[in-house]
């Protein structure tokens, strides 16, 4: 049940995947949850959780997440953690993407962080106390074939969360980074766009090969609930790390990226990509 005494946490793109697994565990473990997405109606079982407040957040509009954030503070007085998680990926040659696409892929993933992040920062800011977990990817560390434009957003993601950091560190606001690898959510599906169409195209071959190694790495990905854990962890834990990897092939292939040189670096990449 929500009090006035419980933490508040602000959760965005809570309709399925790791934003859905987050918003049942905060609550599961005493959080008043705010799971926002861009329709309600989807929030499902969110919306019976007596500790769950399902609200409407489109990241890429300001005025939506002004209006989210308002009825937050107007219920809890208060924001004590704020999920960036909202996102989705592109996929496909960069060459082959549109300019909308490209607009979106910013907007959606690293615009959305910018305009959820500075609501909140004026509440924190006056408590004295938060803690800003921004979801991005191994990709943000490792880059990889035909993910170019999603690996750029991840990238700006880890860069911009460590600038944070430091910058917030003096009004006790703790700003963190979840390094997800592979995670068994429907990303490739719903979440995952396509720069390319069905037909023939230059990349097509090497296109093949990634998909077909892509398909075979799914049996080996964290469940959504894994990546909630240290989410949770990186929420509570009042430290002052900013890298949080989620997932044993995140911690492995952070371990190779760093240990390796740029040439045997590569050759792996390629070889993980079926290139």
């Amino acid at each position: 049940m929500m009090t006035e005494t419980n933490p508040v946490v602000l959760i965005t793109g809570a309709s399925s995947g790791i934003g859905h697994a987050s918003a049942v565990l905060f609550a599961e473990r005493g959080w008043n949850v705010v799971a926002t997405m861009r329709k309600p109606a989807d929030g499902g079982e969110l919306t019976q959780n007596p500790n769950i407040k399902v609200l409407s957040l489109d990241v890429t509009d300001p005025a939506s997440v002004e209006a989210a954030v308002a009825e937050t503070l107007n219920q809890f007085g208060r924001i004590d953690a704020l999920i960036n998680n909202a996102g989705y990926g592109l996929f496909g040659p960069f060459e082959t993407a549109s300019d909308e696409q490209i607009r979106r892929q910013f907007a959606t993933n690293v615009d959305g962080i910018f305009t959820v992040t500075r609501a909140v920062l004026p509440t924190m800011r006056n408590q004295g106390s938060g803690a800003i977990i921004n979801v991005a990817s191994l990709g943000g560390i490792i880059p990889l074939p035909f993910f170019s434009l999603y690996n750029a957003t991840k990238f700006a993601v880890v860069g911009f969360t460590e600038a944070l950091s430091y910058e917030l560190a003096a009004f006790g606001i703790r700003a963190k980074t979840i390094a997800p690898g592979g995670v068994a959510t429907d990303f490739a599906g719903r979440s995952m766009a396509r720069t390319f169409g069905d037909g023939e195209n230059p990349y097509s071959a090497n296109l093949t090969k990634a998909l077909t190694a892509m398909s075979e790495r799914r049996g080996n990905y964290s469940t959504p609930e894994t990546i909630a854990e240290v989410i949770y962890t990186a929420a509570t834990d009042e430290t002052g790390k900013v890298m949080y990897l989620a997932g044993p092939d995140a911690e492995q292939g952070f371990e190779l990226h760093r240990s390796l040189p740029e040439e045997k670096r590569l050759g792996m990449i390629r070889q993980h990509a079926g290139l």
